[in-house]
């Protein structure tokens, strides 16, 4: 607890500024308070009673068994249990290590101390902590690059975005500490992505929510919409690539749109940076709490399925020990869908085997009524709900359907056409790999060889002009000789990603791959294997399958790649020099084979069955 004694005191005090949550304040002890986690009721009683930022609590004292705790603020006392003053964070007034001068700001009393404190504190961290959430190819690491001035690989095929990526910067008198989370396109706990995103909005509760949205294809994005608005999070929508949507002659009057769904819809375009400064205005505004557009809307599931949810909703809500990180509406259709994350957060509660008894029950009422399974019954109401909001805003336009990518796509992935474009491909891109590649080779061991016989002639004979000369120059040189193959390689690579042409050989190859027991998308680390393992197995990060996964991770060593060159080169042309190019052929093909044999033996002994849809 800050005191100041003037007797003992010179001219300042001493305070220290450290966040912290409420339930960690000692008996007491006074803190400020900052900011109010948690969600729906709870988060509006507390603020209605006067839980506000800037405003002084102290805490009064604990109950015998320390649960739940009086605190005293505006002149009344409240007790708060531990789990719900945990959602709450403050800055205690402490004694530490930073001098404030009581003169120079004529300070005469606590009260008057700490509104300086809070309004120092204010002034220096106004910060916004914004998590991007959207499907996979939506332009949300784009958007992200160009927001914080990252420069993050940006790829055209499903699961680029493997891992949070977090990047800082300054607007309109704000610090934005804005993180890049995988994309998903629902929030089930099915896949790594969609269970990352889940626990990340759990343990680090952003401020602001941008929900990136394809303008292209809004139907099928808004679906992960509606699961956001039912977690009941501050959010706002970009509505990405919009000048796609004005192409196609499509009209949305997303400002409607908005109103009816309760979140500010802003149009954006990453690739140039047009409407970037708006969203983060509007992003300001819905921390400030002064965005009008703004309200908690439930998406109606209907009658049946909505009285279901009411009935969990109310066991949930009457049960305190379960952590408000997710609201209550959220936690009952994921635990009516039978979600394992959901199950599991729930499991230790007091309420758990009623949940799960009234579950039960609703679930058996409703198949019986509807002859289909509850997460079919609920995305059928939400697709619903985003197909009637999507009829009174949006018309669509005129123009023709067939885009360029249809039109490829077509040939490259036609029947006829499809796989003789991609063995062209291949052989094209093997052929530069080689053919174009030997001449910088050979311009790399010319000048090797010119290093080295420059040290020979300089140096005096003996251990020191062996080591430069062999040792050094023609150790590096042995291997930066086959750096322009790799990087020919990785040309051709990054240029079939950012093309959108490896998605579709991964299209073109799932069946071939999945007769050895793997997954469509397993075709692009292996084929990354001829150039280097490591990128290789660290692109397997791409599939969304563990046991496909682990098997192309496996397998990948047995992919003939560059570094092995120099001693097949060596031992072809010491043992078979007369048949160089057959050997050289059949060894690559022996590392295939045996891939592919080992793969097979690992999905049928070790792994099993796959049920990971392509």
């Amino acid at each position: 607890m800050m005191s100041i004694h003037s007797e003992k005191m010179p001219n300042f005090a001493v305070i220290k500024l450290e966040k912290m949550t409420l339930n960690e304040l000692r008996q007491g002890e006074t803190a400020i308070i900052l900011k109010i986690h948690g969600h729906g009721a709870f988060r509006k009683r507390v603020i209605e009673m006067g839980f506000t930022r800037g405003r002084k609590i102290t805490a009064v004292l604990s109950a015998p068994l320390r649960d739940p705790v009086k605190y005293s603020l505006m002149g009344y006392e409240v007790s708060l249990r531990r789990s719900e003053a945990r959602l709450i964070e403050v800055i205690p007034v402490a004694d530490a290590n930073r001098p404030y001068d009581i003169t120079t700001h004529h300070v005469n009393t606590l009260d008057e101390f700490s509104e300086q404190i809070r309004s120092e504190y204010e002034g220096r961290s106004h910060t916004i902590n914004v998590a991007l959430i959207g499907n996979p190819n939506c332009g949300k690491t784009s958007l992200f690059n160009i927001s914080s001035g990252a420069s993050e690989h940006v790829g055209n095929y499903s699961g680029v975005t493997v891992d949070s990526k977090s990047g800082y910067f300054d607007y309109g008198g704000y610090h934005f500490n804005i993180v890049d989370l995988p994309g998903t396109y629902s929030l089930s706990a099915y896949s790594p992505e969609e269970l990352y995103v889940r626990r990340y909005l759990r343990e680090k509760s952003p401020d602001v929510i941008v929900n990136v949205v394809d303008a292209s294809n809004l139907e099928r994005n808004l679906y992960l919409t509606t699961e956001l608005i039912d977690m009941n999070r501050p959010m706002v929508i970009a509505l990405n690539m919009y000048d796609e949507l004005l192409r196609s002659g499509t009209k949305l009057d997303y400002e409607t749109l908005g109103k009816m769904i309760g979140v500010p819809i802003v149009p954006t375009v990453s690739k140039t940076g047009k409407g970037i400064g708006s969203l983060f205005d509007t992003i300001i505004n819905i921390f400030e709490q002064r965005e009008t557009t703004v309200r908690h809307v439930h998406v109606n599931l209907g009658s049946d399925i909505e009285s279901a949810v009411d009935e969990l909703k109310n066991v949930i809500k009457g049960d305190g020990t379960i952590e408000e990180h997710f609201s209550p509406r959220y936690l009952a259709i994921k635990f009516l869908e039978g979600d394992s994350e959901t199950e599991e957060l729930l499991r230790y509660s007091n309420i758990y085997n009623e949940l799960v008894a009234d579950r039960d029950r609703a679930v058996k009422h409703l198949q019986e009524l509807y002859k289909d399974d509850i997460s079919s019954l609920i995305a059928n109401e939400k697709y619903g709900f985003i197909a009637g909001a999507l009829a009174e805003t949006m018309e669509a336009g005129a123009t023709d359907n067939r885009s360029k990518t249809s039109v490829i796509d077509k040939y490259v992935t036609g029947p006829l056409t499809g796989f003789p474009i991609f063995i062209l491909i291949m052989f094209l891109i093997f052929w530069a790999t080689f053919n174009l590649g030997a001449y910088p080779q050979e311009w790399i061991e010319n000048g090797v060889a010119w290093m080295a016989g420059l040290v020979a002639d300089s140096f005096p004979d003996g251990p020191l002009k062996d080591l430069v000369a062999d040792g050094i120059i023609g150790g590096v040189g042995g291997v930066i000789v086959f750096l322009p193959n790799i990087l020919i390689l990785y040309f051709f690579i990054s240029f079939m990603e950012d093309s959108g042409y490896m998605s579709r050989a991964a299209f073109i190859m799932d069946r071939v791959m999945h007769k050895i027991g793997l997954h469509g998308k397993s075709f692009i680390p292996l084929m990354m294997g001829f150039g280097c393992n490591v990128p290789a197995v660290m692109a397997s990060r791409t599939i969304e399958s563990r046991s496909s996964k682990l098997i192309t991770i496996l397998i990948n060593p047995f992919m003939s790649c560059s570094a092995r060159l120099p001693v097949y080169v060596l031992l072809i042309g010491t043992f078979f020099e007369a048949h160089a190019a057959l050997v050289f052929f059949g060894i690559y093909a022996a590392g295939v084979l045996m891939a592919v044999i080992t793969a097979w033996l690992l999905r049928g002994f070790w792994f099993h069955k796959d049920e990971t849809p392509f």
